[in-house]
Parts: structure tokens; sequence; C-alpha cells
């Protein structure tokens, strides 16, 4: 096939999961055989501009008339044959689905977050889930309180872009790919199109290296900000702590808001440290080398790759029990689950994961086998197959539209006998 990726790449100044997933799917496919080209804005080039264009770009936000002119004569130009949307903000905004109602070329999208219900995407507010503007009334919630950046003003544009364009993506795309089957669920009570939305896990690359023995450390991999629960984190450690610890020292790394706060905490300590922002070669070897990967998150996560890493290393998680990580982790199987805002909990499950090497490495293998049959390559690319096959066979009047049955409890057989893209 022919795939034309439509993505607007994040800032580089922050690592980005949905920017890393985008090129391994483009580098899956290719290696599968299939030409994949890229329609891109970068967030990065926003900053060269002058000072009037720069103004100009939350007018952009809703709608970018460039965008759609260009886009539909490169679609005219190239025919591809099926669009795949990743993000279009801040510089491509929803005119990319006209572009491609202008070529008659089918689409499909991944929503990587919660935009299509919640103007930042992140259904969580004031250190709490959020589910305000999740429904058919106008977002004004969100611009109430600011949810973007703490401002009214920077909220307004995704807020006016979420109620004019909300009718456009739900009838534009034929076929939406939820990363969890609890996204999904969520977006069809908001009230989007059930028989639209398919669960299309992200899949991860072998990493090429495994645990071998207990592990040195558990690790906390990812942004440091408040909704990742890394202040719930740390007061789960100091009660370890205070109790005698769990006999392996707790490794955090990345960048973020948190940052000073994280390594102030962690200096001159012996059962904690600060690593920093490691490089992808780096983290693959300290999830190899560890204990049990935490993903304490206070938000709830459409996926959470670092779990999915973790699996493919054969290392367990101990994560929220809430979200993504939900239907990702088994709890006593191949990882652990806690109370989403409790500090004791996640202490009793960090103490847990630690205190029993031979269990801790039966929950690593378990994790593994989920791994392989639930998150790798080759599961991947064949329901990213299956998502273009049907959206191009929807397009062109070879498959009804009829609602999915759940793709929350394993996969299932459509009428073309293949994965409708659901797993739990």
């Amino acid at each position: 096939m022919h795939v034309l990726v439509v993505h607007n790449r994040y800032s580089s100044a922050q690592p980005s999961g949905e920017n890393r997933v985008v090129d391994e799917e483009v580098a899956l496919l290719r290696a599968a055989g299939h030409r994949v080209d890229a329609f891109e804005r970068r967030s990065d080039d926003i900053a060269a501009r002058s000072l009037p264009a720069k103004v100009a770009v939350p007018l952009l936000v809703p709608w970018n008339p460039a965008v759609r002119t260009e886009l539909a004569a490169r679609l005219r130009a190239e025919r591809p044959d099926v669009v795949h949307v990743h993000n279009v903000f801040p510089l491509l905004s929803p005119a990319v689905l006209a572009a491609c109602a202008d070529a008659d070329v089918p689409v499909v999208a991944t929503l990587h977050n919660y935009a299509q219900v919640c103007p930042p995407g992140t259904l969580h507010r004031d250190g709490r889930p959020c589910t305000e503007c999740a429904g058919p009334a106008l977002p004004l919630p969100a611009v109430r309180h600011g949810c973007y950046r703490g401002s009214r003003l920077a909220t307004v544009p995704l807020a006016v872009g979420l109620a004019v364009n909300r009718r456009r993506w739900w009838s534009g795309v034929e076929r939406f790919f939820c990363i969890s089957a609890a996204q999904r669920d969520l977006l069809v009570r908001s009230g989007m199109p059930t028989e639209r939305l398919v669960v299309k896990h992200n899949f991860v690359p072998d990493p090429g290296e495994r645990r071998e023995g207990p592990g040195e450390h558990l690790l906390y991999l990812g942004r440091l900000a408040e909704p990742k629960g890394v202040r719930l984190l740390m007061a789960a450690w100091d009660r370890l702590a205070a109790a005698g610890g769990v006999g392996a020292p707790l490794v955090i790394a990345g960048a973020g808001p948190l940052e000073r706060e994280v390594a102030a905490w962690a200096a001159g300590r012996d059962d904690a440290r600060y690593a920093g922002l490691w490089d992808p070669a780096e983290c693959r070897a300290a999830v190899a080398r560890s204990v049990a990967v935490v993903a304490p998150s206070t938000a709830r996560e459409t996926f959470g790759l670092v779990v999915a890493e973790a699996m493919a290393a054969g290392v367990p998680a101990v994560a929220a029990d809430h979200g993504a990580f939900a239907e990702l982790v088994e709890d006593g199987v191949s990882g652990l689950l806690h109370r989403p805002d409790g500090v004791d909990s996640l202490a009793s499950r960090l103490r847990l994961v630690a205190a029993d090497p031979v269990r801790n490495q039966e929950m690593g293998r378990a994790a593994r086998r989920r791994y392989e049959q639930g998150f790798s390559p080759a599961v991947g690319l064949e329901r990213l197959e299956e998502g273009y096959r049907t959206a191009i066979a929807l397009r062109s009047g070879g498959v009804h539209d009829t609602p999915s049955r759940g793709n929350d409890k394993g996969p299932r057989r459509d009428a073309r006998a293949g994965r409708d893209g659901g797993s739990g």
C-alpha cells in the first residue's frame, strides 16, 4: 500500500512518545514493503517565525486553510491508498480532513490522547482526573479553568477547534485507532461514533536486551510532571525508607517541570538517584537491569509505552490501577497494580515486587509472553494493515460500517475474517 502519514511533530526540547510511535510505525511499514510518505509540520519551526507569524499561530489551531490547499494538491498528485493522521496541533489543524475529502482519499487516525473530548487532551486538572468537557456540550469548562498551560487565553483556540470540528472528525475518518480499550470506552461514553473506533495497541520494537537475574534497581522512566505520579512515588519511597527500605535503590530518569524537585529530593540519598535524561540505548539497558519499572501515573494514560517496554525486556511493572495500565498489566501475573492515589498502596506493591525474587522472575517471564502476544512488531503490523484495508474498503463501499462488538475482550474476527484490531 501507499500510505501518507500526517503528523505535527512535537518540540524536540522534550522527548515525545508520540513522535517515537510515529517513527517506529513508519519504519515497520517500510520494512514490510509498503511505500510511506510524510506530510509534516514541526513545532520547533515556530521559534524561527517572525513575530506576526508567531502571533498568528493560535488562529491556525482550529483551521489552517493553507494546509488544506497544499495537502489536497499533493493527494491529487500522488494518490495514496490511505492517509494516516496522527497529531494536527498546532500547525496542521483539522483542515487536513477537508483536504482528504477534497481528494477522496480514505483516512485513519490514531488517537494518542483525549483531544477529541478534552481541549488539552489529558482529562486531568489540578492533580485529579477531570471529564467536565467529555460530552456533547461546548468545552467551556476548559476555558474557565485555563486547562492548557494554565491560561484561559491559550485554551480558547483548542476549545474552539474541538467545538467546531467535532463532527468533521467523526464523519471524515473511516477508522479511529484507540491505543487502549480504556480509551475507547471513555470516548464511546463521550459520544464518539462506536462503529468507527477500534483498539490498536501501540507496538514496541524488541529491545534485544532481556533481564538476567533479579535486577539491580526499581526504575521510573518518563516525564517528570505531576500527572505522571512522580510526587506520589517520592512519598511512597519515603515511607518505605522510614520502614527500612526494600533492598534495592530507586532510579528516576527523565525531564520535565519537576526536575529540580526530584533532583533535590534524591540528592545525598543512598536509596534513590536522579539520573537525568537518558538516550534510547541507556533507557533500554536500564530497563533490562530493573527489578521492576514503576508507572504511578495519576492521570488516565491512553497506553503506557514504558510498561510495554518493560514487558519486552521480561521485567514486571508496578502501575496505577486505572486507564490503560489496568489492561496492560495482569495484577499478580505480569506485574502489580496499586490504587492510583494511594501512597500506602504504592509503597506496599513496591515492597512486594522486590521481596520475592523467584516470584518476580515468574512475573517477568509472563510479562514477556504478554508482549509477544500483544505488543510485538508482528502484531502491530498486522493491525495496521488490517485497519488500512478496512478504511479503504469502507471508502469504496466494499464493507458495511457496522458497530464494533467490544474490542476490549480480546481479538475477534469480522466479516472479512481478519482482526478487528482489538485486544485486552
